[in-house]
């Protein structure tokens, strides 16, 4: 059961890290404010830390990872690309991201819930996780 629950547990936060990398990548070139670019580098840098470490794990259990959801990559990428659309500004992109690791977290929290048996490095992962999640927001929330 530790071993499932830990797999499960890696495998969304896989799925989360490259969420948060991709919409990082949509919106960073339409940053006009240098903190904002500068807090959107940083967590992409850590994110992709996170994931290195997070796919090293997987493979110590034989397992390939897991991609966001096609369903949610799309519809992501749509509401980003219209709201940049009718209005491109720090604002908005803040507001995006926000959005987006407010999500992330409660996904993370509820994961951390569903699979309790997960190993507590697995734990710690998701928990570092919902830390540049929350990081993030907090930084953004300036550009509201």
């Amino acid at each position: 059961m530790i071993e499932q629950d830990s797999v499960k547990l890696l495998r969304e936060c896989d799925a989360g890290v490259k969420m948060g990398v991709s919409s990082i990548d949509e919106v960073i070139g339409a940053a006009k404010a240098r903190g904002m670019r500068d807090a959107l580098v940083k967590c992409r840098e850590e994110h992709q830390a996170l994931g290195q470490e997070i796919r090293e794990r997987l493979e110590r259990f034989h397992d390939q990872g897991k991609d966001p959801s096609p369903v949610a990559t799309t519809m992501s990428r749509l509401k980003t690309e219209a709201k940049l659309l009718l209005h491109e500004s720090d604002a908005s992109i803040a507001r995006l991201m926000v959005d987006g690791c407010e999500m992330g977290v409660q996904s993370l929290d509820r994961y951390l819930e569903q699979y309790k048996a997960a190993d507590e490095r697995s734990k710690d992962i998701a928990k570092r996780l919902i830390g540049q999640e929350k990081q993030l927001a907090d930084e953004l929330r300036a550009f509201l």
